[in-house]
């Protein structure tokens, strides 16, 4: 109801009068609600704006959550960034680097760290931009332009070089800013950003990345030619105890992320002593691991209910895996009531790769679709009596039924999160196949792998984060 209130109040400031529809159990929830309640249906007797609102549940689909597809620098740095202190999206940037002081001790906190937000500066705006929409070699290309640009408006010397970019020279172009504290304070955003940039390419989890993108590609070709005990069985030789593990090994929180994407993208799968045996043998594996770390991440703290390894047994890390493996069977089964979008795996054929299809994707295609069919699965969420009569003459006459592309404006609500390259893939889409329409993308947070698994695995769902 506090979110409805919400969308509510966003809606009376546009001035919207919207017909809602859902997909999935918890939207169709949110959607009735919005459709029903008092203020909204007042607001809709004398708006003049019309637009579609969408709420699309977020369990349907985990893999564009905890998935590495997409070469999006925005993505990365929201990824392997330290999070801001009190804010739910922003990232800490270490400014050292532009200041006199000497040290290579990351958790160094003489120096405030610098962030994301530069609502104030022009050049940083276009920048993130830039870092949401390139590809990340042209992100990083257009910050070496913005900090010569700024360079040059500043007379500082700068010797412009052609070719590839990298972290190093980035970070030669910031040095000129250090003694110059006019130029520090005119570009300050920019300088925050491209720091940001440096520090993500030289992160170790960002070589990782590649790995991860690898790995799921042959997932997906996988999962199509084998069943998933076969899957399970060529994951396990990867998991690997602390001391065994080099920096390039997955950590457990790497294998929830595999987790989650393997059991979302395959779907229902078919139960038996085999599929019992295989997930058996990866617990095992997964509760050795977690009892033979030295230090319990924060993640794993709040799964296990331990904030140190000295408290931990046996037996509570095998009841947060299995708690775990309860949660990635209903993650299989999410999509059992679909009609039309019942799949997000393309199995591929002799001439193509097997791919991931995204739930969003087929949304949009399905709303900007000429020719119109009646959606299977958009379940149009009527506010009066009018709409169940519109419904209810269309079993015997010609009716149109209210459409998710009847209006010039659609809002796309992710009811559990949204990362940045679903909101650019709609945005591309809708404006590919529906020139004209003006879209909007809403969600109750925004995704990174990591914050993906920590919200299914290990957040009270009686007491919800009421800051978000």
């Amino acid at each position: 109801r506090a979110l409805v209130g919400d969308l509510d109040a966003l809606f009376t400031a546009l001035g919207l009068r919207e017909e809602s529809f859902a997909v999935g159990a918890l939207s169709r929830v949110i959607a009735a609600e919005l459709a029903s309640c008092a203020p909204a249906r007042n607001r809709r007797r004398t708006a003049t704006n019309k637009a579609s609102v969408i709420f699309v549940d977020r369990t349907l689909d985990l893999v564009g959550a905890v998935g590495h597809h997409g070469d999006n620098l925005a993505e990365k740095v929201l990824s392997v960034l330290p999070k801001l202190p009190g804010h739910k999206t922003d990232v800490m940037v270490n400014m050292v680097e532009l200041t006199a002081l000497q040290t290579t001790d990351e958790t160094c906190s003489i120096i405030a760290p610098g962030c994301l937000a530069q609502p104030n500066d022009p050049a940083a705006k276009a920048l993130w931009e830039s870092f949401m929409n390139l590809k990340q070699k042209e992100a990083v290309m257009e910050a070496r332009r913005h900090l010569v640009e700024a360079a040059s408006r500043e007379n500082l010397p700068i010797k412009m070089s052609m070719g590839r970019v990298t972290p190093e020279q980035l970070s030669s172009y910031i040095q000129l800013f250090r003694n110059n504290l006019k130029a520090l304070e005119n570009h300050c955003g920019l300088l925050q950003l491209v720091l940001a940039a440096v520090q993500t390419l030289k992160h170790p989890q960002t070589s990782k990345w590649d790995n991860f993108l690898a790995f799921e590609r042959l997932l997906l070709q996988t999962i199509g030619e084998s069943e998933m005990p076969s899957v399970l069985n060529q994951l396990l030789p990867m998991i690997k105890s602390y001391n065994k593990r080099t920096k390039y090994d997955y950590t457990f929180e790497d294998f929830l992320v595999l987790l989650v994407y393997m059991y979302s993208v395959v779907g229902e799968i078919k139960s038996g002593k085999e599929l019992d045996a295989a997930e058996e043998e990866v617990k095992k594996a997964l509760v050795k691991a977690i009892n033979d770390e030295p230090q319990l991440s924060p993640l794993l703290q709040k799964i296990t209910g331990c904030d140190s390894p000295l408290n931990l047994t046996s037996q509570k890390a095998t009841d947060a895996v299995d708690s775990i493996f309860r949660s990635l069977r209903d993650i299989a089964r999410a999509r059992m009531h679909m009609k039309q979008f019942n799949s997000i795996h393309n199995p591929g054929s002799n001439t193509h790769q097997a791919s991931y299809k995204p739930l969003l994707k087929q949304v949009v295609e399905e709303i900007c679709n000429p020719d119109r069919p009646d959606p299977v699965d958009i379940e149009h969420m009527s506010s009066g009596l009018t709409d169940l009569l519109k419904t209810g003459f269309s079993m015997f006459m010609k009716v149109n039924r209210p459409h998710p592309g009847d209006h010039p404006l659609l809002i796309i609500f992710m009811v559990g999160g949204v990362t940045i390259s679903e909101v650019k893939m709609v945005k591309d889409l809708v404006a590919t196949r529906k020139p004209g329409t003006q879209v909007i993308v809403l969600s109750s947070t925004l995704l990174t792998p990591h914050s993906a698994i920590e919200l299914l695995f290990a957040t009270d769902r009686l007491q919800p984060d009421t800051d978000i």
